[in-house]
C-alpha cells in the first residue's frame, strides 16, 4: 500500500522554517505525506501562509487562527480581543483560501490566565473564532491546555459539529464527550514520551483519530526541531497503543483527515 499521510496540524510558516523549507516539504513528500495543514498563532502570519499555499499548491494547506497566547518565548502573554479584531477582514477575504479556523482555542496555563479577566477574554476571542468558522463553513483546528472541560463545553454551546482537538491532554471523560459530539483528537511525536497519553488514545476510537506533528514544535526529542516527515511515528504509535497495524491506522486518519477538512483537494 503506498504511504499516504496528512499532518493536521503544523506550523509551516514558523521562523524555524525560513531558511530550509524547501528541503522539509520534500522531505515530507518522500516521507509519504499528501497534504499539509498549516496553522497560523497571530495575525501576522495570514498571508505568509496563503503564500505558502501558492509556493506549494495542493500540498500546504492554509488555516487562519488567533492562539490563545500572544508574544513571543520571552514575553506570552493571554490573548486579546485587540490581536484579533485588526485582522477580521482577512478571513474574509481569503475565505476561499483557507481550509480551517486555526489555531485557535483555550490555555488556562496558571502563569499565562491568571486572572477571571484574562480567562474570560480568551473565551470571547475563542467565541468570536467559532462564529467565523460557522459564518464560513469551515471546521476548526483547535488548543486547549488547562481548560479542556472549557472548550469542548464551549464547541457545543456554539453549536461546533467539525473540530480537531489538537494535542489534547484532557481527561478521557472530557474526550469522550468531544468523541460523542462528533469531534476528532490528534497526537504529536511528543506523546511517545507520555504514558498518560497513552490510556488517551487507547480510548478515543480511531474514527476520531488524525495524525499531527505540531512541527517545529513537540517533536520526539525535545531538543532537535520537529517536522512533517516524522508524522510516521505518530502512526506507528497509534498503532502500538491501539494494537493495530501501522497501515489501518494511515488509512482510517487519512479518510478521518478528508472528511473533517473536506476543502483539502490533494
Amino acid at each position: 500500500m503506498a504511504r499516504e499521510f496528512i499532518d493536521c496540524h503544523c506550523h509551516m510558516s514558523a521562523d524555524e522554517f525560513a531558511q530550509d523549507l524547501d528541503d522539509v516539504i520534500l522531505r515530507a513528500k518522500k516521507g509519504g505525506l499528501k497534504a499539509l495543514v498549516a496553522v497560523t498563532e497571530g495575525g501576522r502570519e495570514f498571508e505568509k501562509v496563503i503564500n505558502l499555499s501558492k509556493v506549494y499548491p495542493g500540498f500546504v494547506f492554509p488555516c487562519f487562527g488567533i492562539h490563545p497566547l500572544q508574544g513571543s518565548a520571552q514575553d506570552l502573554h493571554s490573548v486579546k480581543i485587540q490581536d484579533l479584531e485588526p485582522f477580521l477582514p482577512l478571513f474574509q477575504k481569503y475565505k476561499d483560501d483557507i481550509v480551517a479556523v486555526g489555531e485557535i482555542g483555550l490555555d488556562f496555563t496558571p502563569w499565562y490566565a491568571q486572572t477571571t479577566q484574562e480567562r474570560d477574554e480568551q473565551i470571547e476571542v475563542f467565541k468570536k473564532q467559532l462564529e467565523i468558522s460557522k459564518e464560513l463553513h469551515l471546521p476548526v483546528n483547535v488548543h486547549s491546555r488547562s481548560a479542556a472541560k472549557v472548550t469542548i463545553a464551549t464547541m457545543k454551546e456554539q453549536g461546533i459539529r467539525q473540530a480537531l482537538l489538537h494535542n489534547f491532554a484532557g481527561k478521557p471523560s472530557v474526550a469522550m464527550e468531544g468523541v460523542q459530539a462528533g469531534f476528532c483528537f490528534s497526537f504529536p511525536p511528543a506523546v511517545i514520551r507520555n504514558e498518560q497519553r497513552a490510556k488517551l488514545i487507547k480510548q478515543i476510537p480511531l474514527e476520531h483519530l488524525c495524525l499531527e506533528t505540531d512541527s517545529p514544535a513537540l517533536g520526539f526529542d525535545k531538543h532537535v526541531r520537529n517536522e512533517p516527515q516524522h508524522i510516521t511515528l505518530c502512526c506507528e504509535y497509534i498503532a502500538k497503543v491501539k494494537g493495530v497495524s501501522p497501515e489501518r491506522v494511515m488509512e482510517v486518519t487519512t479518510l478521518n483527515a478528508f472528511r473533517l477538512f473536506s476543502k483539502l483537494k490533494v
